[in-house]
């Protein structure tokens, strides 16, 4: 496991990182701050001594928060361990949905695991207005789609199809399961 990172390499890294979003010289960043150049560019280098006074200074300057010159990012890597998620049963018929990921404000789409077992059909309602599922087949075979519409797919066949009509799931194999991503629009 990666030891994090000592603070004055965090808060170089943040400067840099923040004075390049922003589009902005270093001579400039320094000039709205208040500091002098020399003093920014050893920050940026994590050679310097911040104080609260300079990071806050140098935030204001960049438009963000003082937590975000301080805070290591989160690493842009997540792991959903297989059966670490609840699972949670559909009325009527042996399917189990996992949601492995929620859409964050701004990217409007979840991400489930669906398994499924021979048996009932699995009747869905319209989801809001504009959705869409995206469902890739990992193992046995399905039956899924607007209820007037149902197409058979199996391992490796990708289907997508409007989430806001009455559609349906059925597996037609034991041992299915899909990926599928709701997409809100």
């Amino acid at each position: 496991m990666a030891q994090p990172a000592p603070p004055l390499a965090v808060i170089a890294a943040a400067l840099r990182r923040e004075r390049d979003r922003a589009g902005i010289s270093l001579a400039e960043l320094a000039r709205r701050a208040g500091l002098a150049k020399s003093t920014l560019s050893q920050l940026e280098s994590g050679t310097g001594n911040p104080s609260i006074e300079t990071l806050w200074a140098l935030g204001v300057a960049l438009g963000v928060p003082f937590s975000r010159l301080v805070e290591p990012p989160a690493s842009p890597v997540r792991v959903v361990r297989a059966g670490s998620s609840p699972r949670v049963r559909a009325e009527g018929a042996d399917v189990y949905g996992t949601l492995l990921s929620a859409g964050v404000p701004g990217t409007r789409r979840d991400v489930y695991v669906l398994e499924l077992e021979p048996g009932a059909r699995r009747d869905a309602e319209p989801h809001i207005p504009g959705s869409v599922e995206h469902l890739v087949v990992a193992a046995g075979r399905i039956r899924t789609g607007p209820v007037d519409e149902l197409v058979e797919v199996g391992p490796g066949d990708y289907v997508t199809f409007p989430g806001d009509v009455p559609h349906s799931y059925e597996a037609l194999e034991s041992g299915s399961w899909v990926v599928l991503v709701m997409e809100h629009r």
